[in-house]
This record gives C-alpha cells, sequence and structure tokens, in this order.
C-alpha cells in the first residue's frame, strides 16, 4: 500500500468547492501529501468577452488577475489552518480538460472536488464535472458532499469482486488507514426471475440465497485478508433483496459511514472508461463523500 503523495483539489469558490478543499487539506496533511489547488478559468468565456470589449485585453486579464487573488487567498487560509505548504494552480481551457491533464503533470494519487457549486460545477451530480472527471481521469476522484469535521471513520467498501475490488480496498486504507472498512457484496440469486416463472418453491430459491450469501462472506474474507485487515479494521456486510445501488445506499446509511469507495465497476476493458449504472446511481442518490477508485489504485 503506496501513500498518497500528491492530491489535486479543484475549487470555483463556491460553499461546496471550500468543503472539498478542506477535507483534500486534512487528507494532505494525514498523508503527507502535496496539496495543490486549482481554478479553470473558461476559455470561451474568455474569448467572448474580449470580443465583446473590442479586444481589449485588459479586461481578460483583470479576470485571471482577480481568479489568481482568490485562489491564492484560499490556499494561504488552508495552509495556515492544516499547516500546510498549499500551490495553486490557475488554468484557461475545459475544465475537465484542464484538471486531467494536470494531474497527470504532477502524478496526482488523488483528485478531490465538490459535488455541486457556482459556475461549471453548478447542477446534479451525474452528468456533472464531478462526474465527467471521474469518467475521464484515470485517477482516483473524490466527490466531496459534506463539511469534513473529522478523519474519515467508517469507509462502506461495496466490492463486486472484478479487478476494481481490490483496488477500491486498498484505496480506502490509504485515504483513512486508522477507519473501519465495512466490506460489502450485494447478494443476488442468478436467474431468480426465471426460477419463479417456471414454479420453483420458494424455500428452493431461498437456499439458494444462503448459498449464494456464504460464498460471498467467503470471498470477502479472502479479500480483507489479501489487503492485510486485522479482525478489528473490518466488517463484512452481504445484504439482498434490492437493486445493488440502493442496498448500497440503505448499508452505507444502517453502517453510518462516511465515505463510500466504488470502483468505476464492471468487468471489461471499455468499462475504465466508463461509470457503471450503479456507480452512477450511488453518486447520484448516496448521502456521504464517494470516492471512485481506479485500477491503478492496486
Amino acid at each position: 500500500m503506496s501513500p498518497l503523495r500528491a492530491i489535486v483539489s479543484a475549487t470555483d469558490f463556491s460553499a461546496p468547492a471550500r468543503h472539498a478543499a478542506q477535507r483534500a487539506a486534512q487528507l494532505a496533511r494525514a498523508g503527507g501529501a502535496t496539496l495543490t489547488l486549482m481554478h479553470t478559468v473558461g476559455g470561451s468565456a474568455l474569448d467572448d468577452l474580449r470580443r465583446w470589449l473590442a479586444d481589449d485585453s485588459r479586461a481578460a486579464g483583470a479576470v485571471e488577475a482577480h481568479a489568481r487573488e482568490r485562489l491564492q487567498a484560499l490556499a494561504a487560509e488552508l495552509g495556515g489552518h492544516e499547516g500546510l505548504d498549499v500551490g495553486t494552480q490557475l488554468s484557461i481551457g475545459h475544465p475537465v480538460e484542464q484538471l486531467t491533464r494536470y494531474a497527470d503533470e504532477v502524478d496526482a494519487g488523488l483528485l478531490v472536488t465538490g459535488t455541486r457549486g457556482a459556475g461549471f460545477f453548478r447542477g446534479v451530480v451525474v452528468g456533472s464535472t464531478a462526474e465527467r472527471m471521474a469518467r475521464r481521469s484515470g485517477r482516483p476522484v473524490l466527490m466531496v458532499r459534506q463539511l469534513p469535521h473529522e478523519p474519515y471513520r467508517r469507509i462502506l467498501v461495496p466490492v463486486d469482486f472484478s479487478d476494481w475490488s481490490l483496488a477500491a480496498i486498498r484505496l480506502a486504507q490509504q485515504v483513512a488507514p486508522q477507519a473501519l472498512l465495512v466490506l460489502m457484496h450485494a447478494v443476488e440469486v442468478p436467474f431468480e426471475g426465471k426460477m419463479r416463472l417456471a414454479g420453483v418453491a420458494d424455500d428452493v430459491i431461498a437456499h439458494y440465497r444462503d448459498a449464494a450469501r456464504q460464498e460471498a462472506r467467503q470471498r470477502l474474507g479472502e479479500l480483507a485478508t489479501q489487503a492485510g485487515l486485522a479482525a478489528d479494521q473490518v466488517r463484512l456486510s452481504t445484504p439482498d433483496g434490492a437493486e445493488p445501488w440502493m442496498l448500497i445506499v440503505q448499508d452505507e446509511q444502517e453502517h453510518d459511514c462516511d465515505l463510500v469507495v466504488i470502483g468505476r465497476q464492471g468487468r471489461h476493458a471499455i468499462d475504465e472508461f466508463l461509470l457503471g449504472s450503479t456507480t452512477r446511481m450511488v453518486i447520484a442518490d448516496g448521502a456521504v463523500d464517494v470516492l471512485i477508485a481506479c485500477r491503478s489504485s492496486a
């Protein structure tokens, strides 16, 4: 398990983005990582401004200067509060492209963003800049919903036993080494609907469900052992009876978790560039911070 060495936090100066920056600063201090606050000024907006003002470059320069001043003030505030030397990066262009490019340049181990905000962060989570960043970046992306008051205490890690599973567990260990991990698998009985249509008795289906739950717990235990988790560091959960995303949101609440770490979801190469339907629904309907893992996290 390698430590986080560099964290990039995207900000548009909104309250949700400030919460994200505060969480990023906490993680950087706890993990000994560098932290860079990044703000992107839309390139097309500056072009429009120059055109409207008859190519007066002073107006565009004033916009950039104001953004840089606000960015440096926020960095100084966070640095003073957390005892960090917080760097800044101001860029011009498309936010997602600029953020992912810069993260690659500094080899960031984590991108941090709010889920709602002003300007290009406004709107619902699904389809927002935060979600597009998670789709486009090959790096873990932390979507912060709440003002951070303390380190993460209890982390839900739903797994489907695909290649993402161990990567998600190890990423949770990186972000919060002292947290309790709740490893969860949503149990589903294959062909349950067809068996019911065929008249298979409920007790037979229940037997298959119990067998699936036992197998899932065994595999969760094997993952915990592979990740080096001690018995007091992990809980196992194998709920059933609903869609996986519903069970994840339900478990998040029942186990009083403050973070969900989830893979992009899927078993095929193309899934590396997409967010699966379960992951998207957890992002949209959950109440706590969500960290999207990637295979490189392992």
